[in-house]
């Protein structure tokens, strides 16, 4: 395990805790850190491995500890969004210890299929993707719970915020998608096969879609668009993670990701 990896989880837990605090100075402080060492991190993972540290589940993770509390703290001070500010720090921290719990051996092996220009920005225009609808999904999942505690709807704040994540997230899986579909072609001679993960693919960006038109044809409650952003985080989950339980998966071309 890297030695940055810790104090990276670390940086990211009191970045947290400091905003739940209201104490947003040194959380700004705490979030930069954690920010900038999570992307050395990545930077010596990848001239350690002398490959891109796309290949394994685990290093997907370690992407998203590192972009998620990136972009959701960009926008977080573009918005002014404490709240989101929060759940971004939150986010690196507890995806940055799942790879502390479950550390994996890393080795520099990169299968043909992988040898490709299409392979980084694939990856990474996901995981970036997946930073920002996971946020969006997250601050609908806390107004929502507020909602069943309170009975006071969502307030259009929240609402918004979650929604401006997924104008952010949806065009970068669009782009993750016709990118792989690209790779797929030069890789394997067809643009789609309709392999478990590329019909999984599909159903994320099938899920956001219908909240996107759910929410500009405004033929719904804010409770039930937030509602949906629930839906397609479950689906975004069992893209990412949960094709890989499946029994399925054994028909899938897109194994190179698993950690066994």
């Amino acid at each position: 395990m890297m030695p940055l990896a810790p104090i990276v989880v670390g940086a990211n837990a009191l970045a947290c805790v400091l905003f739940l605090l209201r104490r947003e100075r040194w959380g700004w402080v705490a979030l930069a850190i954690a920010v900038a060492l999570s992307l050395t991190h990545m930077a010596v993972l990848w001239t350690t491995l002398h490959r891109p540290p796309l290949r394994t589940l685990g290093e997907t993770r370690w992407w998203y500890a590192t972009l998620a509390p990136l972009v959701g703290g960009l926008l977080a001070r573009r918005f002014e969004a404490r709240s989101l500010a929060a759940v971004s720090a939150g986010m690196g921290a507890l995806f940055g210890t799942m790879n502390l719990a479950q550390p994996e051996t890393m080795d520099r092996t990169l299968m043909p299929a992988l040898q490709s220009p299409w392979f980084v920005p694939h990856v990474l225009v996901y995981m970036l993707a997946y930073a920002a609808l996971s946020l969006a999904s997250l601050i609908a999942l806390i107004a929502l719970v507020r909602w069943r505690v309170t009975k006071a709807l969502p307030s259009p704040s929240e609402s918004d915020l979650a929604h401006r994540l997924v104008v952010v997230g949806f065009p970068l899986l669009s782009c993750g998608l016709m990118f792989g579909a690209v790779w797929a072609k030069q890789a394997w001679g067809h643009y789609w096969a309709w392999d478990p993960k590329e019909t999984w693919a599909l159903l994320t960006w099938g899920a956001y879609l219908v909240y996107l038109h759910l929410r500009l044809k405004r033929t719904m409650s804010p409770v039930v668009n937030l509602s949906v952003l629930l839906v397609g985080y479950l689906v975004l989950l069992a893209c990412w993670f949960g094709i890989y339980s499946m029994p399925s998966v054994v028909e899938s071309v897109h194994t190179y990701t698993r950690t066994d």
